[in-house]
């Protein structure tokens, strides 16, 4: 079995049929043993009509009491023997399926860890759920076909020379049924694999809708689009039922016809031996042998369309997973270093030119406008940004990485400890001071506080979050749920700005970081933040007053371009647009 921490390897995803021939390559000889216990148990299988015609022919049509005792026995024997390898059969094949299971998670997760944050830009959360969750086992199920199925091919030709041996006639239609039958069935399974690729398809989008459903609807419910969002989700749902019956119908018959057809083929060589076996052509035991070769064809040939099914499937699954390897990062071609100043950030794109040492804003009446200039200038998308005339990829990806944080208002928090969840520091030099902020009380900061519980606990006053620290049972060591769901919308954004404040940035790039924040709360953070961000290059997007007039420098943005730029005093007296944009609340709320 794949070992957690061993390397799974570098999958082959030129295509879903050689990524599913490289998770047998990396286990060989586990398949074949799996393989040889397979075949070695369907051949015992045939056997036993051999040793009952034996015992028939040779100790009861005679009265032979011994001849009827010594085959009795190797009857026995070998029905015994082959009960212990059908145990070391599917032991072997579990490994096989699990191994393969846990490999494609590990690439898949590596993968997925490669691509960081360019992966959301290139394929749907929903989509990797599916390929995480149920692609992965319809896979790892397809590789019984090296076990079972190369065993039912071993069977089928073992079985075919013993016929021979009774009757060439039998032999030559039980040799040519056999491939009709599953000629028959192939046509079903090239329609299974249409069917099934459209199922996952939709299954990916439904997934990915439940989520945006779960993670909205606090907002959905308050604007009031909880049903029209539900009336959405229950019409995809509907059709994702109805192609998982189109599913279930095509996967009725390819199973009905695997057990039928063989048994409707076993009553006709049934018939042609006893006709034989009347006209004195085989002898009863070779009727009794004919009828057992044929009934333990059955299991071969039902595993022949079992496996035809399972890897119609298995290359359905393999071919999305294959798709999302073949996905690749953001190219990194940058080779020159940071700045070793501080230094201006400049997006030619929108007319955004930040400064060294400041607190910026950008005004947007459409947030994604703003959004998209910080995706710029932190570079997680391709654009001409530069960072002190410097093309930011003319810059390494890592010293980007280092000094410059994209603070999401939505980004993803992992469960775990409170203290887990903001995050340890990034690099003990990289933490400015250890001292309290101005204002921090002394069980902020105690005096005996490490430097890491210190640097925490200032970055929890700066977000104003020490009141949900104060409030949970075991502070910061109490254990929080996936995306903190135990806590609401105004606290997990405090968390996620503390998170950023602790990493202490050159340069901090937030979107929205106030936005669910009461106008009280909301000011403390604004007056915190200059002055724990003072020296320091801040850029925020927001639109919120209380924010803007604490910030050194805004530039309101028209259709994504700066359309002016100052103090927030100086727009609001000058620009109409902008005036009109933030002035929504009271006067004493813009002073």
């Amino acid at each position: 079995m794949i070992d957690a921490y061993e390397d799974p390897g570098t999958p082959d995803s030129r295509s879903g049929g050689r990524y599913l021939w490289w998770l047998v390559a990396r286990q060989p000889w586990r398949c074949a043993a799996g393989a040889m216990f397979g075949s070695v148990w369907m051949v015992l299988l045939a056997a036993t009509p051999y040793l009952m015609a034996r015992a028939i022919d040779d100790g009861l049509e005679p009265g032979d009491m011994g001849a009827l005792a010594l085959w009795s026995g190797a009857l026995f024997t070998v029905g015994a023997f082959n009960s212990w390898l059908s145990i070391m059969r599917h032991r072997t094949m579990t490994r096989v399926r699990m191994d393969a299971n846990f490999r494609t998670v590990k690439v898949v997760v590596g993968q997925a860890v490669r691509l960081g944050a360019w992966l959301p830009r290139q394929m749907g959360a929903g989509e990797v759920v599916t390929i995480g969750v149920g692609d992965v086992q319809t896979i790892s199920q397809s590789l019984t076909v090296v076990g079972p199925g190369v065993g039912a091919v071993v069977a089928y030709l073992a079985v075919a020379v013993l016929l021979v041996s009774v009757s060439p006639l039998i032999a030559a239609v039980v040799l040519l049924g056999i491939p009709v039958i599953v000629l028959l069935v192939g046509p079903l399974l090239g329609r299974l694999q249409g069917s099934e690729t459209e199922y996952r398809e939709r299954q990916g989008v439904l997934t990915a809708r439940i989520g945006d459903l779960a993670g909205g609807l606090r907002v959905l419910a308050g604007l009031g689009g909880k049903t029209l969002v539900a009336d959405a989700f229950r019409r995809d749902s509907q059709r994702l039922r109805e192609q998982g019956y189109r599913v279930g119908a095509v996967t009725s018959w390819v199973q009905a016809l695997g057990i039928g057809l063989p048994t409707l083929f076993l009553a006709v060589v049934t018939w042609l031996a006893a006709r034989l076996a009347a006209q004195g052509d085989i002898t009863v035991g070779q009727l009794v042998s004919v009828y057992g070769y044929v009934a333990v064809l059955v299991g071969p040939v039902s595993f022949w369309v079992e496996c035809g099914y399972q890897i119609s499937r298995g290359l359905v699954c393999a071919r999305r997973v294959v798709r999302f390897l073949r996905l690749e990062p953001m190219p990194d071609t940058g080779t020159r270093d940071a700045p070793s100043e501080p230094s201006a950030l400049y997006d030619p794109e929108s007319g955004v030119r930040v400064l060294p040492g400041r607190l910026t804003a950008l005004v947007a009446e459409h947030p994604a406008d703003a959004t998209a200039i910080l995706d710029r200038l932190a570079r997680y998308t391709p654009s001409d940004a530069t960072w002190g005339g410097t093309r930011l990829d003319d810059i390494a990806l890592p010293q980007i990485r280092e000094h410059i944080l994209l603070a999401d208002h939505e980004s993803d928090l992992f469960a775990g400890t409170l203290q887990d969840m903001i995050g340890p520091l990034r690099g003990a030099g990289q933490c400015r001071s250890a001292a309290p902020p101005r204002g921090a009380t002394s069980h902020n900061a105690p005096a005996d506080a490490t430097p890491h519980h210190t640097a925490t606990q200032t970055a929890l006053h700066t977000a104003a979050a020490e009141d949900i620290v104060q409030a949970l049972p075991d502070g910061l060591n109490t254990h929080m749920a996936a995306q903190a769901r135990n806590l609401s919308g105004g606290q997990r954004q405090r968390i996620r700005l503390a998170r950023a404040l602790l990493a202490d940035p050159e340069i901090l790039l937030a979107v929205e970081p106030t936005s669910a924040l009461d106008a009280h709360t909301e000011a403390t953070v604004a007056d915190r933040l200059g002055e724990a961000r003072h020296g320091r290059t801040t850029v925020v997007t927001t639109t919120s007053p209380l924010v803007l007039d604490r910030t050194d420098t805004v530039h309101y943005l028209v259709d994504g371009k700066v359309a002016a730029s100052g103090s927030h005093h100086e727009l609001l007296g000058t620009t109409p647009g902008y005036r009109a944009l933030v002035a929504r609340d009271t006067e004493e709320a813009v002073r």
